[in-house]
């Protein structure tokens, strides 16, 4: 069986501990530089193949783990049922694959199995799924970055739109405001105008009411007669312009009033969000290399 010690396997029997100088792929074990030089001198060991221990200490685990022994018999696999595809001991032929048709030597199908076209087709599918995955990490590592590009662009065009509601909501403010100061104003100068009058007017009626009290006091009769009717027209023409006042609608009281536009109402309780995100999915431009299966058809 297969193991990863380091120590020659012919000298662990002899209960001694020596560090392995070359490894004997089909002893499956190692060998110290002593026993190195027996296995390459023995009828039964010249030709077989062995490989520095460096070299196989950079076999992976797995492949250290494979073992030329049945692992249930502690035999030496010499058949190959294809049927099955493993490989079998002579008991496991007896055991298990005394039926099986496909029953070929193991030597014939592992021999210059590093030539062979099915490890070439297996160096090339490797080659070809390295490419593919590298070909498909870079697509969705652009993807990825299309992604962040175009919600940064989203992101813009949704704060531009707002500063445009903003500006426009802004100015149409800045309009009724100046239309609601420019009524105010209007209006607020009409009544000033009334009150100038009304103050003329109160300030003659004054006057007058001092001039009756002087003529009581020192007026002879005619004149105190020839200047009440002079005081009476004056003060028949205030009476007529204070009518006059309250017929065209001077004394009626000014209101300002504001009746929002119903869109801005609407606005507000029709419009819940500031618009939709969707996801799409859609084909892909990347082209995955399928040598083997072009091969194949």
């Amino acid at each position: 069986m297969a193991t990863s010690s380091l120590n020659c396997g012919v000298c662990d029997l002899r209960n001694i501990s020596k560090l392995s100088a070359i490894w004997c792929t089909e002893c499956d074990e190692g060998l110290c530089e002593g026993c190195q030089e027996h296995h390459s001198l023995s009828k039964g060991s010249r030709n077989h193949t062995v490989i520095p221990i460096s070299e196989y200490r950079k076999l992976p685990s797995d492949v250290i783990k494979i073992s030329q022994f049945c692992d249930k018999h502690n035999e030496k696999y010499i058949i190959y049922c294809k049927k099955h595809e493993c490989p079998c001991c002579s008991s496991c032929i007896v055991q298990s694959h005394n039926r099986c048709d496909e029953i070929v030597k193991l030597d014939d199908v592992i021999k210059n199995a590093k030539t062979s076209n099915t490890f070439y087709e297996i160096e090339q599918t490797l080659l070809e799924v390295v490419e593919n995955i590298g070909k498909i990490r870079q697509d969705r590592q652009k993807n990825q970055l299309t992604l962040s590009e175009t919600r940064k662009q989203i992101e813009k065009e949704i704060a531009e739109t707002r500063i445009a509601i903003n500006n426009h909501i802004d100015k149409i403010q800045a309009d009724i405001i100046k239309e609601l100061c420019a009524s105010e104003d209007k209006e607020s100068r009409k009544i000033g105008q009334l009150l100038i009058s009304l103050e003329e007017k109160q300030q003659e009626i004054l006057s007058l009411q001092d001039i009756i009290s002087d003529i009581k006091q020192n007026a002879s009769d005619l004149q105190t007669f020839l200047s009440m009717k002079r005081i009476e027209k004056e003060v028949s023409g205030t009476e007529e312009y204070i009518r006059s006042i309250s017929a065209n609608d001077n004394l009626k009281k000014i209101v300002l009033s504001f009746r929002i536009n119903t869109a801005i109402k609407n606005l507000i309780s029709d419009i819940q969000n500031f618009g939709w995100i969707t996801v799409e999915n859609k084909p892909s431009n990347i082209e995955l290399t399928t040598r083997k299966q072009n091969k194949l058809k």
